[in-house]
């Protein structure tokens, strides 16, 4: 692991256990954004009118090949905020509808759901998924509790934000799709850090970030869209594409790829990263770090005597959740950890849950974790 931290262009001053917010890039795939950067600014209208098309196109072949679909059900965007953006923008939605969740979601979305509640009147229906859960069907009971008549359609993390909990989306997908209920899955954490097939998984929309457990360069993100449903999907940005009659090319990618001038050079590194993973032997890497997650978890609850929000280590990969007494000023908390021991460490309030959660990339060692700990036993000392 140490021998991968070299790979990285992160402070070696900073003890970094915050890959889940913004991901971190290797230098040789940071190299390979700025190669395409530079050879935009060589040739502006030649990178951009001759030859975008096909680069898109190939890169996306690469990530179609690395999760589990086909090239022209995939167009890239920035980030899964986007992505939902154009899911939730497109659907048709009025007051007789729900729009279901639960209450484990990524703000921005939650968020982008409420705000277009209030212009529209559907219900945003959050249904609550207690912790820990202790089996798949226990979680897809739960949630079908807030099933009714009125449920268009199911909106979920793969792997939650605040709480790091991986859900059972392939069974919530199928169950769904048996009733006539729409999903649009929120895949931010996913890529690098879970194998994923997403014709396997069933879901009519899918969207994911790069950046993050891929580790891809800042602003690569995807969003999938089942055949049968690419239609529903309108064009955020309205450009070329949307009366395009580009032979050989999808409706789908047509509305979608082309937002004019836009810098895509991260969008063309994917395949730099996903070629740095498979030479490190990424599968392996993932397990390592999944055994350093369960050893901070562990540790947590065992200096907070506080229960795990998990009932198992199969409920989280590489990002870990753990709780902290209620009374915990997180705020001061968090400076505190950054100031005097510089960790940097997210702190979360959930659901009037107080929580720390750590992200364990290949660049972390068992050293990273003892520098948590031992600041946490520092605070909880003075």
């Amino acid at each position: 692991m140490s021998q991968i931290k070299e790979q990285f262009l992160l402070d070696p001053n900073i003890t970094f256990l915050n890959h889940g917010s913004f991901g971190a890039t290797p230098k040789l795939v940071f190299e390979e954004y700025q190669r395409w950067q530079r050879e935009l600014e060589r040739q502006p209208v030649e990178f951009l009118d001759r030859r975008f098309a096909e680069r898109m196109a190939a890169s996306r072949a690469e990530l179609a090949e690395y999760i589990g679909a086909q090239r022209d059900d995939l167009v890239y965007v920035t980030n899964a905020t986007v992505g939902v953006n154009i899911v939730a923008r497109s659907l048709d939605l009025g007051p007789s509808d729900e729009v279901l969740t639960t209450d484990h979601e990524y703000g921005a979305c939650d968020r982008t759901w409420k705000f277009l509640a209030g212009k529209r009147g559907f219900d945003y229906v959050r249904q609550s998924i207690p912790a820990p859960i202790f089996k798949s069907d226990d979680f897809v009971e739960q949630l079908w509790r807030g099933v009714t008549a009125r449920t268009k359609v199911i909106f979920i993390s793969h792997i939650t934000s605040p709480t790091a909990m991986t859900f059972p989306i392939a069974e919530v997908c199928r169950r769904a799709r048996e009733q006539g209920i729409l999903t649009v899955i929120d895949g931010a954490h996913v890529p690098g850090q879970l194998s994923i097939n997403l014709e396997e998984v069933g879901a009519d929309f899918y969207t994911g970030n790069l950046h993050k457990w891929l580790c891809a360069p800042k602003g690569a993100g995807f969003l999938y869209a089942r055949p049968k449903k690419q239609d529903l999907l309108e064009p955020l940005v309205v450009s070329w594409g949307y009366e395009s009659e580009k032979p050989g090319q999808s409706q789908f990618v047509d509305h979608h790829e082309w937002w004019g001038t836009r810098d895509i050079a991260a969008f063309l590194s994917v395949p730099a990263a996903i070629e740095f993973q498979k030479e490190h032997d990424w599968d392996k890497v993932r397990a390592i770090c999944h055994d350093l997650a369960v050893n901070a978890e562990a540790r947590i609850c065992k200096l907070t005597e506080l229960p795990s929000i998990y009932s198992n280590d199969s409920w989280f990969a590489q990002m870990v959740a753990a709780q902290l007494p209620v009374e915990t000023d997180i705020l001061a908390l968090k400076d505190y950890l950054y100031n005097e021991h510089r960790i940097e460490v997210p702190l979360i309030a959930w659901n009037g849950h107080k929580l720390i959660r750590i992200s364990i990339q290949g660049y972390n060692t068992l050293k990273d974790v003892d520098a948590l700990i031992t600041a946490l036993k520092h605070w909880n000392n003075g």
